[in-house]
């Protein structure tokens, strides 16, 4: 019998205490295949760190099973073996079973010979045909060693022995073999040790192995299997059975070897702190190491936006299946400065500076200043200010808070594009925002806002500035005080070039804190992503929102531009209601360049649920990865003709 054949019952089975104080595997397998089987063990734990889940092999060597036959054996209550006596047999054994070398040398006396009869003798339990049903020595068959060594897999591979050798005796007719085996014990029980991720209940359910039957090593070794794929399936692709033995009483014990995290590396990052890319791992150190998990820590360190790569590997750690988690990363500017000045004889010195990190000293914080300025107070100028925390305890709670006070130009347009008026308009506040996490994929936010909108100044178009539009103003412009609650689901493998997964947020805006506005607004947003084909991607948008009560033009939904209806000027359409639908054929073009098939539909209305007409728009676009951030440009066509859409930050 081959050495495969042989080590394969040696890795199904390790009876390391088996009988009492027999050994561990059969006498020959183990004298052959003792230093081999160790040594594959250490590559195989070594290997196993290296690989990914689909290219783990198990830890078991499966059973040839192509000469065996599927035979219920007679069940222990009417057969099992006392104890004493299978005490007796295994002395008994031990004294006369010969060492495989002698085997070897002793069979290449009989070679050409022709054989008499093949019989087996040790059955106690096993019925005398199964063993007999897969010997293919018959008499008369000249004798070879390869067909001794086939009978006795064959044996070997129905299951229910432990060991095998064979005996010959010399006739004037020729020679006879005899068979001798060594039975498995009747199984009495099953423990499973050493299982932390997976329950012992379900662990339990995939060995088919029936208490008060003989053990059957094929059935095990496939049991094994089993256990292991479904460690592999939930990601534990270290986890293997480390241990099996059975006692002489027939009490079978699996122990399981989930494989640990034993500690994290991180490289290449020089501006940030380790800290802000270890707390984005989904494993403590000492867990069991879960692949999927580690799959999911790579995602969120690369979504924090700091690093132009992020690469994962494993490296063996100082303890027996354990590993080390490197995680090399290249970072990229997350800082960025603009500046840009002007002069006119009527406004004097115009600029603007606008400075901000979005990896703030290596915190992983973010923070934004803008600053605009003129020769008249009337013109264009004022501050934006933004600062935000991701990490205000261990719990992942996010802070935000935006202060603000800017006046600016507003170009006000009719629905159909048309210019009605120019005018400067001021807003002045700040808002603070709470986000907690409630599983790995969604977040609960809550936003509180204190702003006021005022009406400075008219430019141009409708002189809307007099008494005749005091409504109008009144109905507009005043302070709001509201509180958004928001709930968003994000599964999108990569937040700023996603190609699978998906984004829903729902949002819930109640303003009438005080105030001079007091409305409720509703509003639900789903993002698809669906890759077909090597690199393209299907992106889908759906949005609807309704609100009620007195809603001002600054709170009123907006669609038309960039972020919504291409094709159309910006925030051309407006409404207490809207709906928005989007669909998106991604594909690219060079590296670092994306083209884009789009089509958006959508419209915005004042009163009731269903929609009062719908603007329709298809055109092209282009993103381009650059060093300050993606670049979308789009072209749009709707009813009132083509529009070019400019957007540094790419689109949904």
């Amino acid at each position: 019998m081959s050495k495969k054949k042989y080590k394969s019952l040696v890795c199904a089975i390790a009876l390391a205490t088996s009988f009492g104080t027999i050994q561990s595997a059969p006498a020959y397998a183990a004298e052959a295949d003792a230093a081999e089987a160790a040594q594959s063990a250490e590559v195989a734990d070594a290997a196993a760190a290296e690989q990914p889940a689909e290219q783990q092999n198990s830890a078991q060597t499966p059973v040839d099973q192509s000469t065996a036959q599927e035979v219920q054996p007679t069940t222990a209550s009417s057969t099992a073996i006392p104890i004493e006596k299978r005490d007796v047999q295994m002395s008994a054994w031990r004294a006369g079973r010969p060492e495989e070398q002698v085997l070897s040398q002793g069979m290449k006396d009989y070679v050409g010979q022709t054989i008499v009869s093949a019989d087996i003798v040790g059955l106690d339990i096993v019925p005398q045909s199964v063993a007999n049903n897969v010997i293919q020595s018959k008499p008369g068959d000249t004798f070879t060693v390869a067909a001794v060594e086939k009978d006795r897999a064959a044996i070997y591979d129905t299951g229910y022995f432990y060991d095998i050798y064979p005996s010959f005796e010399v006739v004037p007719e020729g020679i006879k073999i005899t068979y001798h085996v060594l039975e498995n014990p009747i199984l009495r029980s099953v423990e499973i040790t050493g299982n932390k991720m997976e329950t012992s209940e379900t662990l339990t359910g995939l060995i088919k192995l029936k208490t008060g039957e003989i053990l059957n090593s094929k059935t095990l070794n496939q049991n094994v299997k089993t256990i292991e794929e479904q460690y592999r399936k939930d990601g534990y692709i270290l986890a293997k059975v480390s241990d099996m033995n059975i006692n002489k009483e027939g009490d079978l014990k699996l122990v399981i070897n989930e494989g640990t995290l034993e500690d994290y590396a991180v490289k290449g990052n020089t501006k940030t702190k380790e800290r802000v890319i270890l707390r984005e791992m989904r494993m403590k150190k000492g867990e069991a190491f879960n692949v999927k998990k580690a799959r999911r820590s790579m995602q969120r360190v690369y979504n924090l936006g700091f690093f132009e790569d992020v690469n994962m590997k494993l490296n063996p750690g100082v303890e027996p299946n354990s590993v080390i988690l490197e995680t090399d990363v290249v970072e990229k500017r997350t800082g960025n400065f603009g500046i840009g000045a002007g002069y006119s004889s009527s406004d004097g010195i115009v600029g603007m500076i606008s400075v901000g990190d979005t990896n703030f000293r290596g915190t992983g914080d973010s923070v934004k200043l803008v600053y605009e300025m003129s020769g008249d107070d009337t013109d264009a100028h004022g501050y934006v200010f933004s600062y935000r925390r991701p990490w205000l305890d261990s719990k992942e709670t996010t802070g935000t808070i935006r202060i603000y006070n800017r006046t600016y130009q507003y170009d006000d347009y009719d629905t159909s594009g048309n210019l009605t008026e120019e005018y400067m308009r001021k807003y002045a506040g700040g808002e603070i925002s709470l986000g907690r996490p409630v599983s790995e994929y969604s977040t609960n936010y809550i936003t509180l806002r204190n702003r006021k909108d005022t009406y400075e100044k008219y430019e141009s178009g409708t002189d809307r500035s007099g008494a005749n539009y005091a409504d109008w103003r009144k109905n507009n412009f005043g302070t709001t005080r509201s509180v958004t609650f928001e709930h968003i689901t994000d599964t999108r493998d990569n937040i700023y070039n996603p190609t699978s997964g998906s984004r829903a947020n729902l949002q819930f805006e109640y303003a009438g804190l005080g105030g001079d506005f007091n409305y409720q607004k509703y509003t639900i947003e789903d993002q698809h992503y669906i890759k077909v084909g090597h690199a393209q991607v299907i992106a889908l948008r759906g949005q609807y929102g309704h609100g009620n009560g007195s809603i001002p033009e600054s709170a009123q939904y907006k669609i038309g531009g960039q972020d919504s209806l291409r094709g159309y000027r910006d925030d051309q359409f407006r409404g207490n209601n809207m709906y928005l639908g989007t669909i998106e054929y991604r594909f690219p073009v060079v590296t670092k360049v994306t083209g884009a098939i789009f089509t958006d539909f959508g419209a915005a209305w004042n009163s009731g649920w269903s929609p009062e007409g719908t603007h329709h728009s298809i055109g092209v676009g282009l993103q381009i990865q650059t060093p300050v951030g993606p670049i979308r440009l789009d072209y749009g066509r709707g009813s009132n003709g083509g529009r070019v859409h400019f957007n540094i930050g790419g689109t949904f």
